[in-house]
């Protein structure tokens, strides 16, 4: 790699080799290696010997960056995307595979995991960290022992099992914008087979942007958890684990940036002139949403049991979730009525999940088996808010003729008194309802062809089935109806007929315009739900071979399979999805050089990803109003992964991960027609993360500064990047350009470890970058943007008993 290419990683290497400069003049005999252990192949297993490319981040580095959930992390994870933007409805993406797809008919091919209980990819897929233990994140198909939601990968949180020891500790984090971070940690024997451990969390902060009509902040967070876990030990042979969480998030939903100029009282021009756009960071914002939130209640139940056998190990998780989730949002992006568009997703999910493992070693076999079942109920209402003033704006964009001001001339020309169809509210909504079940089983062996060669083969047969159902009932608008009502009641329409001012077809098509839905993208309004049912059978292999070319050297070659469970698009009534199907080769080597304290991995893949579909917002090809469809491609990626971490010295720590991505359409169309065959997707060709770490005696104590950089390079832009917002270049500013992130922190701490002071900075360059630009708005002429977070600066105070 070239970094005179890469003018961000040049710049963020070069602050770090200053600092190494300063910090290190005089460096000790390199340091003994630590092993980290990981579970992601079911089995307890130091992170070098497992045939997977895996990022591990521990509780100590997750603390370090300031990170309060995985939206925080996936910078510094290589080949990780994550947008974070709505805690209630995130995206992800991992390798290049992931979807935007907002509703509960799908699941996301990127799946998260805590203690081995999935947490789906709506409300309750980003929670806060509470009392985490370590991270892994898994690259690649998981689908043999994750299953079908995690055909490009997988995240597997971990967390502290309560022990047999009394121990306290707190964190108080205050920071700028006020920003407040708290976390509280209780454990305590209860005899000498029960253990108790309890942890709270709080993060709130102001937010980066203030609404320059009204002087509320936005941006800001609001969130605070509980969890509590039991552990008894029944016998030496048999322990359980009981653990309740709860979190409740209320904050205001993000902020929506206008960057369509707007004259006071005046509507937008139409179409709008991206040469014109402002730029977001540093245009006002005015949003004007009535009832602006994002609200999350979660509650989780997790009981896991072990038991030793003579001949095995045998585990069971029963897992209980709900949560409620409500995120009413600006569409708009300005305050003026004449354009006012709004959103609300409002949620409700309950999921259960049993799976039974065994898993056992016999002469030259590590074997693992297991049934797992699921059951998830889910609702899910989207609402479009606007008002007959804002429909006035678009019927006269699209068609030239302003609807409801037409009807108003015709009344007073009627004389008709007291009509005015102009500023009634409108609304309509989609209902969906769900109900999924999915049972499979598995296995997986390791065989010890050789002391040093082993053969893995894994297996998962799944059966999903799912029900949904829509319902899209006319639009509610009843203080317009009652104006309708006078209108009908002395005939309005069929004497403008008779008079000649209209024609029959006239007449028809505008009353239907009165009364019908325009919004929401369906085949019309129902008066009852409309139902289907589908099921899906899927084999997901799994086969590697692992070679030890010395105890120092490991490399591997794999083949897997991931499925993605077929679905339905929640905004278009009868539309189903077909399974996805991924195929994965990789080839890599995991190693370290003892003497030197360095450890590093490497890893070169290849997938194919067949009929992936995507839900993304279509322009109208007559020129009317956009709706969410569904696109379908195949897609084709080769990449490697990088990752290395030198211990130097006691003093000192080194640790870099990259990841280099070529990601194409192999088939597909985008929403304009154009082929995409051989464009790249979108993922960026390279991401990087790189760190140090410096420790030295001061104070009595243990002084540490740590600085990590990030690199992602620019979106791979394609005809449809810029149809969805994901790449523009004006006159004033750039979406979809390379981004780079710097994070500090320099901080003490005790001898005994028991009392703790640091100072974090996020973003210490304070870049700030525009995450996409969106155009629901754009038949009222308008479009917005949102933005990511600008530099944070806080105190961290800690202590421990």
């Amino acid at each position: 790699m070239d970094p005179r290419h890469y003018p961000g990683v040049r710049s963020a290497s070069c602050c770090a080799v200053l600092a190494l400069i300063g910090a290190s003049a005089a460096l000790a005999q390199p340091s003994q290696l630590e092993a980290v252990v990981v579970t992601g192949q079911g089995r307890v297993q130091q992170l070098q010997s497992v045939p997977i490319a895996i990022q591990v981040m521990g509780a100590d580095q997750v603390r370090k960056l300031g990170a309060s959930n995985m939206g925080d992390l996936s910078s510094h994870v290589p080949g990780l995307t994550i947008d974070a933007t709505q805690a209630t409805q995130p995206t992800i993406s991992l390798r290049g595979i992931g979807t935007s797809d907002f509703g509960i008919g799908t699941d996301s091919p990127v799946g998260i995991y805590v203690d081995g209980v999935y947490t789906g990819k709506t409300g309750g897929a980003l929670l806060n960290f509470n009392d985490v233990k370590r991270i892994e994140v898994l690259k690649g198909p998981q689908g043999t022992l994750f299953g079908r939601n995690s055909a490009g990968g997988a995240i597997s949180v971990v967390t502290n099992d309560p022990e047999f020891a009394s121990r306290a500790s707190g964190l108080l984090r205050l920071g700028n914008r006020g920003q407040r971070h708290v976390e509280l940690l209780a454990n305590q024997p209860l005899g000498e087979n029960l253990a108790l451990r309890a942890s709270l969390v709080s993060q709130r902060s102001d937010g980066f942007l203030a609404d320059a009509a009204t002087g509320e902040k936005a941006g800001g967070e609001n969130a605070w958890g509980l969890r509590a876990a039991l552990l008894w030990r029944a016998s030496e042979d048999t322990k359980a684990i009981l653990s309740l969480e709860h979190e409740k998030l209320d904050q205001r939903a993000r902020p929506a940036i206008g960057v369509v100029p707007i004259a006071p009282g005046m509507a937008p021009v139409f179409p709008s002139d991206p040469a014109t756009y402002l730029d977001p960071r540093k245009a006002p914002l005015r949003n004007d949403v009535a009832g602006n939130i994002e609200a999350r209640d979660f509650n989780g139940v997790t009981l896991r049991l072990t038991h030793a056998l003579a001949w095995a190990d045998f585990s069971s998780t029963t897992a209980y979730r709900h949560f409620t989730s409500k995120n009413r949002q600006d569409n708009d992006g300005s305050n003026s009525p004449l354009i006012y568009l709004s959103t609300t997703n409002d949620e409700a999910n309950s999921s259960w999940q049993q799976e039974f493992r065994l898993s056992g070693k016999r002469g030259t076999t590590d074997w693992l088996a297991g049934l797992s079942f699921y059951r998830e109920t889910a609702r899910q209402t989207a609402f479009v808010d606007t008002t007959t003033t804002a429909l006035d704006t678009m019927a006269g964009n699209l068609t030239g003729l302003p609807l409801f001001q037409t009807v108003n001339v015709l009344a007073e020309a009627a004389g008709v008194p007291g009509i005015n169809l102009l500023g009634h509210t409108w609304g309509e909504a989609m209902t969906n309802q769900g109900r999924f079940s999915a049972v499979a089983a598995y296995g997986d062996v390791i065989w010890e062809l050789q002391p040093s060669t082993h053969l893995t083969t894994g297996l998962r047969l799944t059966r999903d089935s799912k029900r949904f159902s829509w319902f899209n009932p006319n639009r509610a608008a009843p203080s317009l109806d009652e104006q309708l009502a006078v209108l009908d009641a002395v005939d309005l329409f069929n004497g403008m007929v008779a008079a000649g001012a209209l024609t029959q077809e006239q007449a028809l098509m505008i009353q239907g315009a009165l009364r019908s839905n325009v919004l929401i993208a369906s085949s019309g309004a129902t008066t009852a739900p409309l139902q289907l049912s589908r099921s899906w059978n899927d084999v997901s292999p799994r086969l590697v071979l692992d070679h030890r070319i010395d105890r120092d050297l490991m490399v591997y070659g794999s083949i897997t399979r991931g499925y993605q469970a077929g679905g339905f698009n929640t905004l278009q009534v009868n539309s189903a999805y077909a399974p996805e199907r991924v195929t994965s080769l990789e080839v890599g080597a995991k190693g370290q050089l003892a003497g030197l304290g360095l450890s590093y991995s490497a890893s070169l893949f290849h997938y194919a990803f067949n009929n992936l579909q995507t839900l993304q917002l279509v322009p109208s090809s007559a020129g009317g109003i956009p709706a969410y469809q569904v696109s379908i491609s195949d897609q084709k990626a080769t990449g490697v992964d990088l990752d290395a971490r030198w211990r130097v010295s006691r003093q000192l720590n080194l640790f870099g991960n990259v990841e280099l991505l070529d990601q194409t359409y192999k088939r597909g169309s985008s929403s304009l027609g154009s082929n995409l065959a051989g464009q790249p997707v979108g993922a960026p060709r390279l991401h990087a993360s790189v760190g140090f770490e410096v420790l030295w005696q001061a104070l009595g104590g243990q002084a540490q500064a740590s600085l990590q950089a990030s690199y992602s390079g620019a979106t791979r832009c394609n005809e449809e990047s810029y149809v969805q917002g994901l790449c523009l270049n004006t006159p004033t500013f750039q979406v979809g350009g390379a981004r780079q992130k710097l994070d500090g922190r320099i901080g003490w701490e005790s001898d005994s470890k028991r009392w703790g002071l640091s100072l974090l900075v996020n973003n210490l360059l304070d870049k700030r970058y525009i995450n996409r630009l969106w155009y629901e708005s754009a038949p009222l002429g308008s479009a917005y943007a949102t933005l990511a977070k600008p530099r944070t600066v806080a105190v961290e105070l800690r202590a421990s008993f």
